[in-house]
């Protein structure tokens, strides 16, 4: 294997087991990387050769990206063989008219960024770990992020895609139009598919127009019914500029507001909910007094008790910082972390029955919850002592799941399924829906040799 994946991709690009071994499976994982091999190709054609030989070797091969996953999607065994998209980190072309970026799947979210920002454009897909996470990773999970709420998904910022096979088949489909109603849109098969379809290798995306100014506050409400109308009044007041609308419950808001934490709380710590709100716009002083008015109106109506408004780029930054300092959740214990959504008006008895069910059936723990409330998704954490981790960790996950179905809920929001989900998967998702999955799986892949075992 060693010697014919090197003839492929050259010597350097390919490492063997023991290699493997000294890499980390991740930021949130203390366990190294397992796999046959690991091997690094360069272009689209070095993947299809590649492929091409596991196939027909019968050889399963998982994709790798970033690796800061939290569902166990990029998870390898000890005989299967790791394509890292490492090596595959060009930016392409930037088209500032056409308003799009050609990239290669292993580009990093915040150097596209970057890009973007050079030439007065915006690639509007923000995330914690923007500074790791891979284009590549980002389409194949469909990673949402914290502006969801104007811009959408990653997969509403995707105009085209190349992908390999299962068997080395090139399916090039580099679309650069907004509007093209040809048919079958086939790279909606792949975003989101958790490289169980095929490896996504190269993207044409959207870019934005950069904002010219940004306006944030940090806001305290007193009630969950206030912070739902106070998401329909900034909407509304804001006529479409509405960037962020994310929520932190009492508890995560004292956890990053409180050392060891580095952030300092800009308002008082007793308030039962707070709220991030960004506003994105073109024009600095009109935006502003629009941005300031809606605040103004909202104390008006009780619906908001204090509030800190950014007063420069420092500010917003500070404000993103604690939204952002979720690994304070790994001081004094383990946490179970989960990514869900259901609808705005179930998140209030959602969340107190969960607490109450917690208190009952789990003896000794924390919870933390916060999440882009603006689009219906919370991220909750339930710290327990590292001795009682893996006894504790499936109890649980039941325990957050299993009521999502009563609700109309998903058990991924926004990370996918991996492994971690997979015995969760129908809450979600029909009987119906998951043969037709499978149905596709197995045209796609019929060896299933790509990320076996992955989803279902």
């Amino acid at each position: 294997m060693i010697v014919a994946l090197r003839a492929i991709v050259g010597d350097n690009n390919v490492l063997d087991a023991a290699e493997v071994a000294k890499r980390s499976a991740g930021a949130w994982r203390p366990d190294s990387l397992k796999a046959a091999a690991l091997v690094r190709p360069k272009t689209t054609d070095e993947v299809s050769q590649v492929m091409r030989w596991c196939h027909a070797h019968d050889v399963s091969v998982v994709t790798q990206g970033g690796l800061t996953g939290l569902v166990h999607a990029s998870d390898a065994a000890s005989d299967q063989v790791i394509l890292s998209l490492e090596h595959m980190y060009q930016i392409e072309d930037i088209n500032p008219r056409q308003r799009t970026a050609t990239v290669q799947a292993g580009v990093i979210l915040q150097t596209l960024q970057e890009a973007a920002d050079a030439h007065d454009l915006s690639f509007p897909l923000d995330l914690g770990a923007r500074g790791s996470a891979t284009i590549g990773g980002n389409a194949a999970t469909n990673a949402g992020g914290n502006r969801v709420i104007r811009y959408g998904m990653t997969r509403d910022m995707v105009l085209g895609l190349e992908v390999v096979l299962a068997d080395g088949t090139i399916l090039s489909s580099l679309n650069h139009l907004i509007k093209n109603n040809t048919g079958y849109d086939l790279k909606h098969l792949f975003i989101g598919s958790e490289g169980t379809l095929g490896i996504i290798t190269r993207l044409v995306l959207r870019l934005r127009e950069k904002p010219v100014g940004q306006n944030m506050a940090l806001v305290a409400v007193p009630n969950f019914a206030a912070m739902g109308k106070l998401l329909k009044h900034m909407d509304r007041s804001l006529g479409g500029t509405l960037s962020a609308f994310e929520a932190m419950w009492q508890s995560f808001y004292r956890l990053v507001t409180t050392a060891p934490a580095k952030g300092r709380p800009p308002i008082a710590q007793d308030y039962p909910y707070y709220v991030l709100i960004e506003s994105q716009g073109a024009a600095r002083e009109s935006d502003t007094a629009r941005f300031n008015a809606a605040l103004e109106s909202a104390m008006e109506q009780e619906l908001i008790l204090d509030a800190a408004i950014s007063q420069s780029d420092a500010d917003c930054h500070d404000f993103w910082s604690l939204r952002d300092d979720v690994g304070q959740s790994m001081q004094g214990g383990l946490p179970v972390v989960f990514d869900i959504s259901l609808p705005i008006d179930a998140m209030e008895r959602y969340t107190e029955d969960l607490a109450r069910t917690l208190t009952a059936q789990i003896s000794e723990h924390k919870l933390w919850i916060f999440g882009h409330l603006g689009d219906g998704n919370l991220h909750i954490v339930v710290q327990v002592k590292p001795q009682d981790y893996f006894a504790m960790r499936p109890k649980i996950e039941a325990l957050v799941y299993q009521p999502l179905a009563a609700f109309g809920g998903s058990v991924s929001a926004e990370h996918g399924i991996g492994l971690e989900k997979k015995p969760y998967l129908s809450i979600s998702r029909s009987e119906t829906e998951i043969a037709i999955m499978r149905s596709i799986k197995a045209t796609l892949d019929p060896k299933s040799i790509l990320n076996p075992g992955k989803i279902f």
